[in-house]
C-alpha cells in the first residue's frame, strides 16, 4: 500500500513540490488525504511517526491472551518511556507501543494535563472509541444564545450533506431516533441493546415522558460488509487493529482510497517545524520538516497546506510558522490562537445491580454500548450551569473472572463460576467544556524535545460550569438508575484533568472576524488564504458529543471548497 513512499536521498529538487501537502494522517488527515487526491491533486501526507500498515502491523489482533508474556500489563521499561500513559488506562500491554514515547517528546504542565498522543501513520484513528454522532443547531448556536465566547460561523445545515457524505463513506452503525439535539444520519443497521438495556431505556422513557432517552451508540463499525471491509465481527478488540476492516480508522478506509487514486505520497518519520509563509504573496509555499530518523532538514512545496497534526500539534505548527511577520506564529493576529482549549469531562458516573433477568446471557463482545443523549438545558429545562452532558455505557453480567466470597477454593468454587453472575450497569458522564481564553497552551522554549524542538506548555483546567455540572452528572445518574430499577447504585468521581477525554479542541477556533478567530467559516487561516485546519484546532465550542465525526465532515467540506478555489485562481 506504500510502495510510493518518498526515499528522501537521491530524488530531485522538483520531486518536493506537489499541489497539496496534508500535515497528519489521523481521522482528519486520512480525510483531507482521500478528497484532495480524488479530486486531482498530488498530495504528500507528512506523519511524524512510523510507517503502520494495514494488517502487516496488528502484531497482537490475532492473540490469544495466554500468548501475551505479560498477561497485559507493561514493563517498569515501558512505564518509563510512557508515564503520562501509565497514569491512565491505555498503559495496556496490546496497545503500549501505539503511544508516543513521552521522553522523546515530553511537554510542560503548568496544570496536570494528560495528553495521549500515538505517533504512527493513522495517529490516533487506530485507537478511537468510533462513538459517532452529529452536532445540531443547538450545539453550533450555543455560544450566540449564551453570549459566550464568539459565534461559529456555520450552522448544522452547512455541514449536514458533509455528515451525509462522510458516515456513507466511513460506515456508522446506529438507530434513526428523530432526536432533535442529536440529528438522525445515513446508518448501518444498529447494533442491538441487550436485554437488560432495553428494559432500563423502556423505564427510562416512561420515567421521564419522553423527555430522556438511551439508545444504542452510533459507532464507526460496521454491521454490514462494504467494499474492501468486512463486517464488525464483536471482537471487542479495535484498539489492537481490525484484520477485517471492521471499523474506520486511515488505514482500513481513507488511505487505500487514496493510493487507488495513485495521487498519493506518503512520507513517514516527517515532523513538520514549520509553515513556510510567502508576506508578499500572503500565502504559503510549503513546508519545512525534519527527518524524525536522520536530523535532516527539508523543504516540501505545494499550492494547498491542510494542517491535521491534531488540536494541540496544529496549533504548535503554526505558532512556530511565519515568526518573522507575527511574534505568536501563523494565525495568530487576532491574539486567539493556541487559546480556548476545551476537552470532555468524565470519569465520572453511576452503577448498581439489576435482578429479574438470570435466565438471560449475551453471545459476543458488541463493540459498542448505550448513550443517553443530553437533555439539560433544553427545551425548557434550566440548570445553574450552561449547556450540558451525554452519557455512555453498558449492561453486562459477571463471568467467571468475578470473585465469590463465601467459595475460595475447591470443586465448589470452580461450580459457582461456571455460572454467570448477577447483571449490573454503568453509565459515565461525558460533559461539554466551555471555550474559556485563559485555557491555553504555549510554546516553552526553555525545555526541548528529543530533536532540540521547544515543547507546548499545558494550561488549562476545569472551572466552576463544570464543576457544577459535574455535581449534576453524578445526581442526574443515580436517580435515573434507581427509577429504572437498578439496586444497590454507587457513584464516582474519580476528578478530571484537561486531555482525560482525549478530545482535544480549540487553540485555532473557526469565527466570522479575523480580529476574533483564527479561522473562517470554510477552515482558513485568515492570515494565509491556502492553509486550511480541519481538525480539532477548529472547534469554536465543544458541544457534549464525540467529535470526530466532525472533524470528519468538516474536512471533506473544507477540501471541495479549497480545490474549488484553486481551480478558481483564488487560492
Amino acid at each position: 500500500m506504500l510502495k510510493d513512499t518518498v526515499n528522501i536521498n537521491g530524488k530531485a529538487k522538483a520531486d518536493y513540490t506537489y499541489d497539496a501537502i496534508v500535515i497528519g494522517s489521523g481521522i482528519s488527515g486520512g480525510w483531507a488525504a482521500k478528497e484532495l487526491t480524488e479530486k486531482g491533486l498530488k498530495t504528500i501526507m507528512l506523519e511524524r511517526g512510523r510507517n503502520y500498515e494495514h494488517l502487516k502491523d496488528y502484531k497482537t489482533a490475532t492473540k490469544d491472551p495466554w500468548e501475551f508474556e505479560h498477561r497485559g500489563s507493561i514493563t517498569q521499561a515501558q512505564a518509563k518511556q510512557h508515564p503520562i500513559i501509565a497514569r491512565n488506562w491505555g498503559a495496556q500491554e496490546q496497545i503500549i507501543d501505539k503511544w508516543a514515547n513521552d521522553v522523546d517528546s515530553p511537554y510542560t504542565e503548568v496544570k496536570p494535563f494528560n495528553w495521549w498522543r500515538a505517533y504512527q501513520l493513522g495517529g490516533r484513528s487506530q485507537l478511537w472509541g468510533r462513538q459517532s454522532y452529529r452536532w445540531s443547531d443547538h450545539d453550533f448556536e450555543a455560544n450566540a444564545k449564551d453570549g459566550w465566547a464568539i459565534d461559529w460561523p456555520i450552522r448544522y445545515a452547512d455541514l449536514a450533506p458533509w455528515y451525509d457524505y462522510v458516515e456513507k463513506f466511513a460506515g456508522i452503525s446506529g438507530s434513526r431516533d428523530g432526536l432533535e439535539q442529536l440529528p438522525d444520519g445515513h446508518y448501518l443497521p444498529p447494533m442491538q441493546m441487550n436485554v437488560v438495556e432495553k428494559d432500563v431505556a423502556r423505564r427510562i422513557k416512561e420515567k421521564y415522558k419522553g423527555s430522556r432517552h438511551m439508545i444504542i451508540g452510533r459507532t464507526a463499525n460496521l454491521t454490514q460488509a462494504i467494499p474492501g471491509r468486512t463486517a464488525c465481527q464483536f471482537r471487542n478488540r479495535c484498539w489492537e487493529g481490525c484484520p477485517f476492516g471492521g471499523y474506520f480508522s486511515t488505514q482500513s478506509s481513507t488511505l487505500p482510497a487514496a493510493v487507488a487514486t495513485g495521487n498519493l505520497t506518503v512520507r513517514p518519520f516527517s515532523i513538520v517545524t514549520k509553515i513556510i509563509y510567502d508576506k508578499n504573496t500572503q500565502k504559503a509555499t510549503g513546508v519545512e520538516v525534519l527527518d524524525a530518523e536522520t536530523n535532516q532538514t527539508y523543504e516540501y512545496h505545494a499550492k494547498i497546506v491542510f494542517v491535521n497534526a491534531s488540536a494541540l500539534n496544529s496549533a504548535w505548527v503554526l505558532m512556530n510558522s511565519a515568526t518573522d511577520v507575527w511574534q505568536g506564529g501563523l494565525g495568530s493576529s487576532s491574539g486567539e490562537l493556541g487559546h480556548n482549549v476545551m476537552d470532555h469531562h468524565y470519569n465520572l458516573g453511576a452503577s448498581g445491580m439489576i435482578n429479574g433477568f438470570e435466565d438471560k446471557y449475551v453471545y459476543g463482545r458488541r463493540a459498542n454500548g448505550i448513550y443517553i443523549p443530553r437533555f439539560t438545558n433544553l427545551f425548557g429545562d434550566k440548570r445553574d450551569y450552561l449547556r450540558g452532558f451525554g452519557y455512555q455505557g453498558s449492561a453486562n453480567r459477571e463471568d467467571w473472572s468475578r470473585d465469590v466470597a463465601e467459595m475460595q477454593f475447591g470443586a465448589g468454587y470452580k461450580e459457582a463460576l461456571v455460572e454467570p453472575g448477577q447483571w449490573s450497569i454503568g453509565i459515565t458522564g461525558f460533559g461539554e467544556l466551555l471555550p474559556y481564553h485563559e485555557n491555553k497552551i504555549s510554546l516553552d522554549k526553555s525545555k526541548k524535545d528529543k530533536w532540540g524542538l521547544p515543547v507546548l506548555a499545558m494550561d488549562a483546567e476545569l472551572k466552576e460550569n463544570e464543576q457544577k455540572m459535574r455535581v449534576d452528572i453524578i445526581s442526574e445518574a443515580k436517580a435515573m438508575l434507581e427509577s429504572s430499577g437498578v439496586k444497590n447504585v454507587k457513584t464516582w468521581n474519580n476528578g478530571h484533568h484537561v486531555g482525560d477525554g482525549i478530545h482535544e479542541m480549540g487553540t485555532a477556533r473557526m469565527g466570522r472576524d479575523p480580529k476574533t478567530s483564527v479561522l473562517n467559516g470554510h477552515n482558513q487561516v485568515w492570515d494565509a488564504k491556502n492553509v486550511f485546519v480541519t481538525d480539532g484546532a477548529s472547534m469554536t465550542s465543544s458541544a457534549c458529543q464525540n467529535p470526530s465525526l466532525t472533524y470528519m465532515a468538516l474536512t471533506a467540506r473544507a477540501a471541495d471548497y479549497a480545490v474549488k478555489e484553486l481551480k478558481k485562481g483564488n487560492i
